[in-house]
Formats: C-alpha cells, sequence, structure tokens
C-alpha cells in the first residue's frame, strides 16, 4: 500500500543561527520567519537592566508575546517567564526588563 502525505512543507530555523540585529543597546532582535503576508516570528533577548528607546506602538497588527527566560516589564507590571501576552493593534508599551528577558515575538499581520 502506498501513501502519499500531502502535508504542508515545514520552514524552520534555529535562534543561534538566525541572524543578530542590535535595535539598541542591549537589546538584539531575531528573525526566524516571515509570512508572505507579513506575518513573522521573531525572538528578542534583552539584557538586564535595558529599556527600549521610544514607545512601542503595535501597528498594523497585534503583537503576541511569550516570555522564555527571565522577567519581561512592559511599563506597568512584571511578566515571569511562561507568561504570555496579546497586545491588539493600535496599543502601546516601552519594553524593559531589570534581570534581563528572552521573549519570542508572534506578529500575524505584519
Amino acid at each position: 500500500m502506498t501513501t502519499e502525505q500531502n502535508a504542508p512543507a515545514y520552514e524552520w530555523s534555529a535562534v543561534q543561527d538566525a541572524p543578530v540585529r542590535e535595535l539598541f543597546p542591549g537589546i538584539r532582535l531575531r528573525p526566524l520567519w516571515k509570512g508572505g503576508n507579513g506575518a513573522q516570528a521573531l525572538v528578542l533577548e534583552m539584557d538586564a537592566n535595558t529599556c527600549w528607546q521610544g514607545i512601542d506602538v503595535h501597528d498594523p497588527g497585534p503583537e503576541e508575546v511569550f516570555v522564555v527566560s527571565g522577567v519581561f516589564n512592559d511599563g506597568t507590571r512584571d511578566y515571569p517567564a511562561g507568561s504570555f501576552i496579546h497586545a491588539s493593534a493600535g496599543t502601546s508599551h516601552v519594553p524593559q526588563t531589570t534581570t534581563g528577558c528572552t521573549l519570542f515575538l508572534f506578529y500575524p499581520e505584519g
């Protein structure tokens, strides 16, 4: 018996192999995947005692964040490792951390 698999192609990447772009001192972005519709997945690494320069506005769509390690602060409250945050389009915050953190970011609409 022959079976055919019609599963969609997988795309994968490893964080350690992703190119690194320093956004601000001590804050690095590593792109993991980008979809044809503008969706993208990234890893953001923040060293201890770093703060985003300015306000991070979620535009054109929402931002979804999973705190992989450390403690992330959005300017209002702390989110420890294991936390999930959904920020609707048009919302904003000032990302920061005192402990350092690693975040998985997903932008379903770019």
